[in-house]
């Protein structure tokens, strides 16, 4: 097997943005060239030098662009690496995925690569729709989930 292949098969998860544009091959083969990865599950509180710090150590970034509430313009949760090469896009899927930053634990994904826009979480409270349902106690997200908040303090969502 080349390397190529080994890169573009091992890493892919089932996991697709139900938000992209255009068919699935379309997404698949995207996907098989990216070089840019979405990585989530980040604490609100996580600094972008402490992404880049870490992934950095895979190979040298294109572009590090983090995830904002729509809203507040907040971090929450989730941003894109870019690198310039795919092997080390690679690397950082095969060892940084998994690891622990600011007490979570990370994970990281191919992203068919990152259009103007898609920097803002696209919950209906503007940050992510996991964030809304979350009924747990999450200090590294904020708290309590959106509707739970919610209800707590008795308004309807």
């Amino acid at each position: 097997m080349d390397r190529n292949n080994r890169f573009n098969r091992a890493e892919m998860s089932s996991y697709r943005d139900q938000q992209f544009k255009g068919s699935r091959e379309d997404q698949e083969e995207l996907l098989k060239k990216s070089l840019t990865l979405y990585v989530g599950n980040l604490s609100f509180y996580t600094r972008e030098e402490q992404i880049y710090e870490l992934f950095s150590k895979c190979g040298q970034i294109a572009r590090l662009i983090v995830g904002l509430d729509r809203n507040y313009k907040t971090p929450c949760g989730f941003c894109f690496v870019e690198y310039y090469n795919r092997e080390d896009a690679a690397n950082a899927i095969r060892y940084v995925n998994g690891t622990r930053l600011d007490d979570r634990i990370i994970r990281t994904d191919w992203d068919t690569g990152f259009i103007e826009g898609r920097q803002y979480g696209r919950g209906k409270s503007g940050g992510q729709v996991r964030d809304e349902y979350r009924t747990d106690f999450d200090e590294g997200r904020g708290g309590f989930g959106k509707i739970m908040s919610n209800k707590m303090s008795g308004q309807t969502s």
